[in-house]
């Protein structure tokens, strides 16, 4: 819950840092998400540190007085470091900071410059990133100097505000560092000292408040080092006292990073690569990725203010659309334990607000981007941990009620939860002309495939349950992605890039989009973003896109409609060719991976691989968009393979690696990928060898060449991919070997 870090004056500063050094730090608060779009989302709870005031009252307590420069680097670049829980920086005002947490309290180290006579601190109440803060509440003790204090604040991608509070203790480090000299509140940049409670100050909307320290320095020769603890809960400032008392009750700083460190190590080495050949860059590349899988969604178990349970609550969503087509996939391969907690969290919401979370942060519901894609997260789960499920304390009927209500059940704003249901019921597609009360008219067509797919979803987990008839209903219901597929639609100049998604009228007659839009040839130069008069149909991509990565499930048919192998192929060279992929964007994801199913893999490996040399690296912009799934996509096509979410098949290709190991605890086993013949990976990702030409798994010559059964990984198994430089392979010559979809009976 607690991600601690500095937050910058920087216009880009989504998640509080950025690392250009001429951007002054501001504060190091307890709270941020990272990888998500909106507004700036959390940031609360800043922490300050002064050397030097002329007096109490003349420190400069606003943000924007208190700002400072960091020290630059040799390079230009800030003096700041970071790893898994941990971060520090220097500052030009001469104070070192370094940071680190647990669950849900972060410790602060501050060590002031040689000779400092009048260290002191800062807290921050109402400064949240946006600036959004209201009902501000806060005391100090004059004795311990213990802040507590809270203020409500915006959601940042929706209309929520939430409430959040925090306990701050201070301590010094190698010295007792007693009762404050100076106490008092601040009021923009008005320090009041001798004051106790923001109450004995004239303040109004959004106006800037805290607490300011002063404290005796450390003993003549050694340094002063402040620490200072903050809690931090979504229930009560009683509560965000408990957090840090029970989990740092030592002010042990080293302790916490190294308990941190050890937790991180434990994780990331579920997935062990051999680096022989392989470039620094593009190991620290893939573990940089696993690492901020793991950042979002985030475990705010017990800090749920809205009712009382004993299950599992998890937080920051950002959002289901994003992360349900890569995150979940890759966390079932090695993380199976958090994976099962964060669907026993959404069940819980389920069960007390009515359908699950599809965009939630800071405890609140946010918008909707696509559909209740929640629904192919706990297929995800269930379709590969089924027979584990009892043992997770994942309830199949529970999952299965929460599922049924995201399928049937209409919520009062589908905005933000839940689906458009009676629509999607009463036509088998989003109209574009359907004016209901309960949301906004947009996204038709991308609502219309996002549903399908949930339904799809669904399909799996009743067949598995055995409910023959639901498993039925909703295959066919899976089947409404092709109800708004057009054929007489063209590319405005290309006629034989034909048949395209299109939005579809109540009469079942179609509108019109043109197949450019949302793309960098749009003419009108549309984004397709969240707009209530943005009747295109189409969320975050065009229909030239859309077409071709919304049907998962049945990428046969989706090849049959646009006129079979050589013409699917060549529509997919459209799309690179012309520059209508967005690396940037989730639509795009699996459309590298899409001449599988043409039954030419060395394609896909090949666009996969350009698409990692020419997008991402670790340098500041080596990462294209924001992050919300970007981290798993990009572990994934390392790793040489692309996931097909609800169902026990990934796609295969051959990994940036000599081999790759993953352990999964669940089962107490490990799958290793070898890639024989390995010689390196081409820098500009064209050519070299790279392309898988046969797979065995154990020994014996595997079905496909394209794809593998999860079974394989459940088993702990060895495959070895035989390597060539010909990117002329296919994925085999049995009737199995194409990757299934749902028209040719493989689901």
């Amino acid at each position: 819950m607690v991600k601690v870090g500095m937050d910058t004056d920087s216009p880009g500063n989504q998640a509080g840092y950025d690392a250009n050094s001429t951007f002054n730090a501001t504060g190091f608060s307890q709270l941020h998400d990272t990888g998500t779009g909106g507004a700036i989302s959390l940031s609360n709870f800043k922490l300050w540190a002064f050397p030097n005031c002329t007096s109490f009252e003349d420190c400069p307590t606003s943000l924007e007085s208190r700002k400072a420069l960091r020290k630059v680097l040799p390079d230009g670049s800030p003096d700041d470091f970071a790893s898994p829980g941990y971060f520090s920086t220097n500052l030009s005002t001469g104070i070192r900071v370094e940071l680190t947490s647990t669950r849900r309290t972060a410790i602060h180290r501050y060590t002031f410059p040689e000779g400092t006579a009048q260290p002191r601190m800062v807290v921050d109440i109402t400064n949240d990133g946006p600036r959004t803060s209201t009902n501000p509440v806060m005391t100090l003790d004059p004795t311990t100097a213990r802040v507590i204090g809270g203020a409500q604040f915006a959601a940042s991608f929706g209309p929520g505000r939430y409430t959040a509070f925090t306990c701050v203790d201070f301590a010094g480090e190698g010295f007792e560092l007693g009762q404050p000299t100076e106490f008092g509140t601040w009021l923009g940049n008005f320090p009041v000292q001798g004051q106790t409670d923001i109450n004995q100050l004239y303040f109004g909307f959004i106006d800037e408040l805290g607490a300011l320290f002063t404290f005796p320095p450390a003993p003549d020769g050694t340094p002063t080092v402040i620490l200072a603890r903050a809690g931090v809960s979504f229930i009560s400032s009683e509560q965000a006292c408990a957090n840090a008392e029970e989990e740092i009750p030592d002010f042990d700083f080293n302790r916490v990073q190294t308990e941190n460190r050890a937790t991180w190590n434990e994780l990331l080495g579920r997935v062990q690569v051999d680096t022989t050949n392989v470039s620094t860059e593009t190991i620290q590349l893939f573990y940089s990725a696993m690492y901020r899988t793991h950042i979002s969604p985030a475990d705010y178990t017990g800090e749920n203010p809205r009712w009382n349970s004993t299950e599992p609550y998890y937080d920051s969503y950002y959002c289901n659309w994003d992360t349900y087509r890569t995150l979940y996939s890759f966390m079932a391969l090695h993380d199976p334990v958090t994976f099962s907690r964060i669907v026993r969290g959404m069940i819980d919401i389920q069960k007390h607000e009515g359908w699950l979370p599809e965009c939630r942060g800071a405890t609140v519901m946010q918008f909707i981007q696509g559909g209740s894609n929640g629904d192919p997260i706990l297929g995800e789960f269930f379709v590969k941990f089924s027979d584990q499920a009892a043992a997770l304390n994942v309830s199949a009927d529970d999952l299965y009620t929460a599922l049924l209500g995201d399928a049937e059940l209409q919520p009062p704003n589908w905005n933000l939860q839940g689906r458009q249901a009676d629509a999607w019921k009463q036509f088998n597609y989003i109209p574009q002309d359907m004016f209901d009360a309960g949301g906004a008219n947009t996204k038709q067509v991308s609502r219309t495939l996002e549903h399908a797919f949930g339904d799809f979803a669904i399909s799996q987990v009743a067949k598995i349950l055995g409910k023959t008839d639901d498993a039925a209903k909703y295959s066919q219901r899976a089947n409404n992605s092709f109800n708004v597929w057009n054929p007489d639609v063209s590319v405005p100049g290309t006629p034989s890039v034909a048949g395209m998604m299109q939005p579809r009228f109540k009469n079942g007659t179609f509108n019109f989009t043109d197949p450019r839009h949302c793309s960098i040839h749009d003419p009108e130069m549309a984004t397709c973003f969240l707009n209530a008069a943005n009747r295109d149909g189409f969320y975050e991509s065009s229909p030239i896109v859309v077409r071709f990565i919304y049907v998962p499930h049945d990428s046969a048919q989706l090849l049959q409609l646009q006129g079979g192998k050589d013409s699917f192929v060549s529509r997919l060279d459209f799309i690179f060719n012309q520059s209508y992929f967005d690396v940037t964007d989730e639509p795009s994801m699996q459309i590298p991976f899409m001449y599988h199913y043409a039954n030419l893999p060395g394609k896909s490996t090949q666009k996969s691989r350009q698409v990692i040399a020419e997008s991402f690296n670790t340098s500041v912009s080596g990462l294209p968009g924001n992050d919300g799934a970007m981290a798993s996509y990009t572990a994934f096509y390392l790793a040489g393979l692309y996931p097909l979410p609800a169902t026990r098949q990934m796609l295969l290709s051959s990994p940036f690696f000599p081999s790759i190991s993953f352990f999964n605890p669940l089962y107490n086993s490990t799958t290793t990928i070898k890639a024989n013949g390995f010689e390196g990976n081409p820098a500009d990702g064209t050519g070299g060898k790279v392309f898988v030409q046969n797979v065995t798994v154990n020994g014996e010559l595997y079905k496909s060449n394209c794809f593998l059964d999860w079974d394989v990984f459940v088993n702990g198994s060895v495959v070895e991919l035989a390597l060539t430089d010909d990117p002329n392979v296919t994925c085999g010559s049995g009737d199995e070997a194409l990757p299934p979809s749902l028209s040719t009976g493989g689901y």
